[in-house]
C-alpha cells in the first residue's frame, strides 16, 4: 500500500472532476446538454485508450463478456450524466456538488435492497441523517412561491430535482459496477462507460447544436480530457490503498467547487447549503468509517481460525 500516492491521485481526480463541472457550468448558457454529454464522453476516449495502450491493457479495455451488464451500467451513466449536467446549468456549482454527495448514502440503501447486503442500524441511521441534510439544502430551492404564472417551476427547483435524480443514478451505477467487477476489468468498464455516453450525446446533436467558437471548443474538449484523466487517476488511487482509506477525500471536491464557483461565477452558497452539506458529509464519513470497522472485524474473524490452525 502506497498511501501518499493513493491520496495524491484521489485529490487530483477530485480537482479535475470539479474543473469539469465548472467547464460545464461555464458552457451551459449557450451549449445544449446533449452536446456537452457528447464532448465530455467522446474526448475522454482518446486519453483513456492511449494510457491503457501504453500499459499494455488495450485489449482488456475493449474485451467484455457481459454485454448486457455493460449496457445496463451505460444506461444509468447516461441518465446520471444528463441529469447532472442539467443540474449544473441551473444551480450554483457548490449547490449541485453538495447535493451529489447524497449518492454514497443512496448506494448503502440500494446495496441492501438489490445486493441483499446486511446493513445494520448504524448505517441506516447515517443514511436517514444524510437525507435530512439533503432536505436542508433543498429547502431554499423548493419554495412553492417560486412558481411562475405559467405553472413552470423555478429554475433552481428544477435544478435541484435533476441533482437528486443524478445522485440516484450515480448510486445505481456504483451498484452495477460492483456486479461487473466480478468478471470485468476496470479498463473495460471505463471504456464502455465513455463509449455509451458518447453515443447517447451523439444522437442528440441533430436536434440541438451550438457551433462553438475557439475558446468554447477548447473548453468542450477540456471537459472530455479532464473527465478521462480524472477517471484514470481515480482508478489508480484504488490500486494503492483500500477504498475506505481514500474515499473521504472525495469531499475535497466540495472545497474546489466553492473556490471555482466564487472565482468564476461569483457564487456564494446560502447558510442552509453549508449546514446541509456538513450534515451529508458527516453522515457519509460515518458510513465510510463504519464500513472500515466492519472490514477490520471480518478480517479478524477470518484470521482467527487460521491462527488457531498453526
Amino acid at each position: 500500500m502506497d498511501l501518499f500516492k493513493a491520496i495524491g491521485f484521489k485529490l487530483i481526480s477530485a480537482l479535475l472532476f470539479a474543473a469539469l463541472s465548472a467547464l460545464v457550468r461555464q458552457l451551459s448558457d449557450v451549449t445544449p446538454v446533449g452536446q456537452l454529454v457528447f464532448f465530455r464522453s467522446a474526448c475522454a476516449i482518446p486519453p483513456v485508450l492511449i494510457i491503457y495502450a501504453l500499459r499494455g491493457e488495450l485489449m482488456e479495455a475493449v474485451r467484455t463478456t457481459r454485454v448486457f451488464g455493460q449496457l445496463g451500467r451505460g444506461a444509468l451513466s447516461v441518465a446520471g450524466m444528463y441529469t447532472n449536467f442539467s443540474a449544473l446549468t441551473r444551480l450554483p456549482l457548490a449547490d449541485a456538488t453538495a447535493i451529489s454527495f447524497a449518492s454514497p448514502l443512496i448506494t448503502v440503501a440500494l446495496a441492501a435492497v438489490i445486493l441483499k447486503e446486511k446493513v445494520r442500524v448504524y448505517r441506516w441511521s447515517a443514511v436517514l441523517v444524510g437525507f435530512g441534510g439533503v432536505i436542508v439544502m433543498l429547502v431554499p430551492h423548493l419554495d412553492m412561491s417560486q412558481y411562475v404564472v405559467a405553472g413552470a417551476m423555478a429554475t433552481a427547483t428544477v435544478g435541484s430535482i435533476f441533482a437528486l435524480i443524478a445522485a440516484f443514478c450515480n448510486a445505481g451505477t456504483v451498484i452495477q459496477t460492483r456486479r461487473l467487477t466480478q468478471s470485468e476489468t476496470t479498463s473495460s468498464i471505463v471504456f464502455y462507460f465513455s463509449l455509451m455516453t458518447a453515443l447517447a450525446g451523439l444522437v442528440s446533436l441533430p436536434f440541438a447544436w451550438h457551433t462553438p467558437n475557439g475558446p468554447e471548443l477548447l473548453m468542450l474538449i477540456g471537459t472530455g480530457v479532464f473527465g478521462g484523466i480524472a477517471h484514470i487517476f481515480l482508478t489508480e488511487s484504488y490500486r494503492y490503498a483500500a477504498a475506505s482509506v481514500i474515499a473521504p477525500f472525495d469531499y475535497t471536491s466540495l472545497l474546489w467547487a466553492l473556490l471555482l464557483g466564487y472565482w468564476l461565477f461569483g457564487e456564494l452558497p446560502t447558510v442552509l447549503v453549508y449546514v446541509g452539506a456538513t450534515i451529508v458529509a458527516g453522515a457519509g464519513l460515518f458510513v465510510i468509517w463504519r464500513e472500515r470497522q466492519i472490514g477490520v472485524q471480518r478480517a479478524r474473524e477470518i484470521e482467527g481460525p487460521r491462527a488457531s490452525e498453526i
